[in-house]
């Protein structure tokens, strides 16, 4: 790409990361003579559709339980009704029933566990930001409702489901399975006797049409009916199914079928004052670690030093307009990636500024040394940043390996560190090196101008 429109793609991305970093409300006022503008400038919010795709960020920063504060509940699960051997199953799937519901909320990486005490199994939920805590407490405490309704598929139609009174409570059992002749993965469903002669009735006279299966409300699936069933056995296929998907599907299914009622034992209430010291003090040790490397960088680099440091600008400006587009929850240890990576930014450019100055030493013409800097010390960039990024991978655990770490401090860490990682390698290499080649007329006397 064209040089100047490298840099103008830079200028623009650094307006529109700029832009997303506006705080919730900012007052501008500015008086010059008769020229006055006296307003406020609210948070952007993106609400972008394009079809069946859609992308909604309000733009707030996302803040982890030990800097918003927030709710720790702790449930205790009653599994006397519940077989020994399954009593592991239904405690996964009452997890992932609440870990759903807890997303109703919206809210900025709730942490759940299950954990047993004794012979008592628990599921501990962290919530974050909530001020609804009650509301929460009924949303996870209610039992799983799992239905079985038609689609109706008539395009003039009111109501797009019929009612067939199929519920969970006619489900004895759903099992992952694989089709014998084709060998794809499928889920086989297993109901009570009642269940039996109502789901024959059901598919006897409905052949054809789309049966949709709902957990809390919500589409889990909407095979259709290919033939009648009256064995009180069906199987579920389909195209794009995994393993992982029926496994998913079937501890869904099984947890609306056997439902674990749930006791509320602990609430505590926690509250924001230690995030909002230990927010401030970050932020202080953010800002003079950077004005310290920019320091450095200046002094010691001159010139160069000031476009590396224009570089940790824009580097700032990008990872915070990423944290609050992925959105990516801020926690004390994922704030200290952050502060990590502000040192580590400038890295590459002291990697090539030295080679740069070593090509020039030997004689090189200074555009031929530029060109040389940059190739040569990419190896060395990228050896070393693909080495943090390997330990990175290893910390987020991000295909939940059990034999890895499952903290979701230690996760918030890893990922900051690692956007940290990719940001550095673009602003130290390409940002830096565009605006070398825009303002390469620019003189600096200790490297010998380049």
């Amino acid at each position: 790409m064209n040089k100047k429109r490298l840099f103008l793609l830079i200028i623009f991305l650094t307006l529109v990361s700029a832009y997303v970093d506006l705080p919730g409300k900012m007052p501008i006022k500015i008086s010059l003579g008769k020229f006055k503008i006296d307003t406020v400038l609210n948070r952007p919010e993106i609400d972008f559709k394009l079809g069946p795709f859609k992308f909604q960020r309000d733009l707030a920063v996302k803040k982890g339980l030990d800097l918003a504060g927030g709710a720790h509940l702790v449930f205790k699960a009653d599994m006397s009704q519940i077989d020994p051997e399954e009593k592991g199953e239904a405690l996964d799937s009452a997890k992932e029933i609440i870990q759903r519901r807890v997303d109703l909320f919206g809210l900025a990486e709730p942490v759940i566990r299950t954990s047993r005490v004794g012979e008592e199994h628990r599921i501990v939920v962290e919530l974050a930001g909530i001020d609804e805590v009650d509301q929460a407490i009924g949303l996870i405490g209610q039992t799983a409702q799992l239905d079985f309704r038609l689609i109706n598929e008539a395009t003039d139609a009111a109501v797009p489901f019929e009612e067939t009174g199929l519920t969970g409570r006619f489900l004895e059992k759903a099992q992952p399975a694989f089709d014998q002749q084709t060998g794809a993965p499928m889920i086989t469903l297993t109901f009570t006797e009642e269940g039996k002669d109502l789901f024959g009735e059901i598919t006897e006279n409905n052949v054809g049409r789309r049966l949709a299966i709902l957990l809390d409300q919500l589409i889990l699936m909407a095979p259709v009916i290919n033939e009648p069933i009256t064995g009180g056995n069906a199987s579920i296929t389909g195209e794009d199914f995994e393993v992982k998907d029926v496994k998913r599907f079937s501890a869904q299914l099984n947890g609306g079928a056997l439902p674990v009622p749930f006791e509320l034992i602990e609430q505590r209430n926690i509250g924001p004052t230690l995030g909002e010291d230990s927010i401030q003090e970050s932020l202080r040790a953010g800002l003079i670690g950077l004005l310290m490397v920019v320091g450095f960088m200046i002094i010691y680099y001159g010139f160069l030093g000031v476009l590396a440091s224009l570089g940790l600008v824009i580097y700032g400006l990008a990872t915070l307009a990423i944290y609050k587009l992925i959105p990516v929850t801020l926690t004390l240890p994922g704030m200290a990636g952050f502060v990590l990576t502000v040192g580590m930014a400038v890295d590459s450019n002291i990697l090539i500024f030295e080679r740069i100055k070593e090509e020039i030493r030997l004689g090189k013409p200074r555009p031929v040394a530029r060109e040389l800097g940059f190739g040569r010390a990419w190896d060395s960039i990228r050896d070393a940043n693909v080495c943090t990024l390997i330990i990175c991978f290893i910390l987020f655990n991000p295909f939940e390996w059990s034999f890895l770490n499952t903290s979701g401090s230690i996760r918030g860490f890893a990922l900051t560190l690692g956007l940290g990682v990719f940001l550095s390698m673009f602003t130290g290499i390409i940002v830096t090196r565009t605006f070398l080649e825009v303002f390469s007329r620019k003189k600096d006397p200790r490297l010998g101008g380049v």
